[in-house]
């Protein structure tokens, strides 16, 4: 049977839509006018292909996973069945690819698979995180209780996204206003001002000559710098696939004084919250590790987790193992060793994610604060050399002049 979507009138004369199991789109027109309605459109919605194309592949976006894992567990909790939710969520999708998603989870779930099965089809859809807590809610029966918990988790990485873009976006754009500035002044303002000196064959001053022969650098060459910048960075992502080269400079970052520890604290937050769910849910402590060796994205806090997963298999205790490794913040590991010693551990985990979370605004909003001046006074200080490389001629025969 395939998943058809349909807009049809009623017997009431009403415009209806929904979906509706069919061998074809013709079987589905027919079981719609046995029900006494008159299909106006049936439209097959069809499971989309995982094949991954890279930076254009699609997916679904990280607010309509949050939504959507929210009115899942809403409905869930009302006491609809799996079958009947999708049915309900496939009818309230707008966009065709949660559609698709949708429909192809309802299909791999009529067939006989487990709501986790299903959700292995979709991994670029449904991140390790969400499949393992959906797994561990399938195996307690509490999968709505599961699923609500999910849905508060992924609101609160994509809130601490948003921060994170809104704080930086008006730094980058003063950084692209400005640089689009430097380059106009240098390639029209700088040659039209300076040519005429340069015919009066007047002895132009040290920071003119060197302002004239960077314009001619950007007219004549500047193309060329561009494409080799952008060549530059096709290869550094490209360079980002070797998992060495990767490890070696994430390394790199680690080590930096300010970033380093930003980005330190960054993967931590995403550890204890994904800790924190999957062990809230009864997920095993091993299969919780692997999902958060997944979800963290420095190579070598990985490694970390996975030399961590291989000390708790032998009986070492969490907090101990993530001790040794001294690559978590130690609130973090105080945190767990708390949570560890009063059987809390979900609880702590969770506030520490939090108390994570709001170290990471705040150092977000720190930075974005000061570097707002810095990069104005740094764009101030570049227009004023070119101001300055432009009317040194000028107060120098004026000076001639008298």
């Amino acid at each position: 049977m395939t998943v058809f979507r349909y807009r049809a009138i009623d017997p009431a004369g009403a415009k209806k839509g929904g979906v509706i199991d069919a061998e074809s789109a013709r079987h589905a027109r027919t079981l719609l006018r046995d029900q006494g309605w008159y299909p106006l459109r049936v439209d097959e919605v069809s499971s989309r292909s995982n094949t991954p194309f890279g930076l254009f592949a699609r997916r679904l976006r990280p607010s309509e996973l949050c939504l959507l894992t929210r009115q899942w567990a809403t409905l869930l909790m009302s006491g609809l069945t799996m079958e009947q939710s999708l049915t309900t969520l496939i009818e309230q999708a707008e966009r065709e690819l949660l559609r698709d998603i949708l429909a192809g989870l309802r299909r791999e779930i009529l067939s006989g698979l487990s709501l986790r099965a299903a959700l292995d089809r979709f991994p670029t859809d449904f991140p390790a995180i969400y499949r393992a807590s959906v797994a561990a809610g399938e195996k307690s029966g509490e999968l709505s209780k599961v699923m609500l918990q999910l849905a508060d988790h992924l609101e609160r990485r994509s809130a601490l996204r948003q921060k994170t873009i809104q704080a930086l976006v008006y730094p980058v754009l003063v950084a692209l206003v400005g640089t689009a500035v430097v380059i106009g002044l240098m390639t029209y303002v700088v040659p039209s001002v300076v040519t005429v000196f340069q015919h009066g064959k007047q002895a132009l001053p040290l920071l003119t000559r060197m302002m004239i022969a960077i314009s001619w650098f950007i007219r004549e060459w500047g193309w060329v710098l561009a494409l080799a910048l952008v060549a530059a960075g096709f290869a550094f992502r490209r360079a980002l696939g070797d998992e060495g080269f990767r490890a070696r400079w994430d390394a790199r970052l680690l080590r930096m004084p300010m970033i380093g520890s930003y980005l330190r604290n960054l993967d931590a937050t995403r550890f204890a919250s994904t800790l924190a769910i999957l062990a809230g849910s009864g997920v095993p402590l091993l299969e919780a590790l692997d999902a958060c060796s997944r979800v963290v994205v420095r190579l070598p806090l990985v490694a970390a987790i996975r030399e961590v997963s291989v000390q708790v298999r032998e009986g070492m205790p969490l907090s101990r193992a993530l001790a040794q490794t001294r690559q978590f913040p130690p609130l973090l590991v105080h945190m767990i060793a708390s949570g560890e010693a009063t059987g809390q551990l979900d609880t702590l985990l969770e506030r520490a994610a939090q108390l994570q979370q709001t170290d990471i605004e705040n150092r977000t909003a720190m930075f974005a604060v000061l570097v707002e001046p810095v990069l104005l006074l740094a764009m101030g200080g570049l227009v004023l050399l070119i101001v300055l490389a432009v009317m040194q001629p000028i107060i120098e025969l004026n000076v001639l002049i008298h």
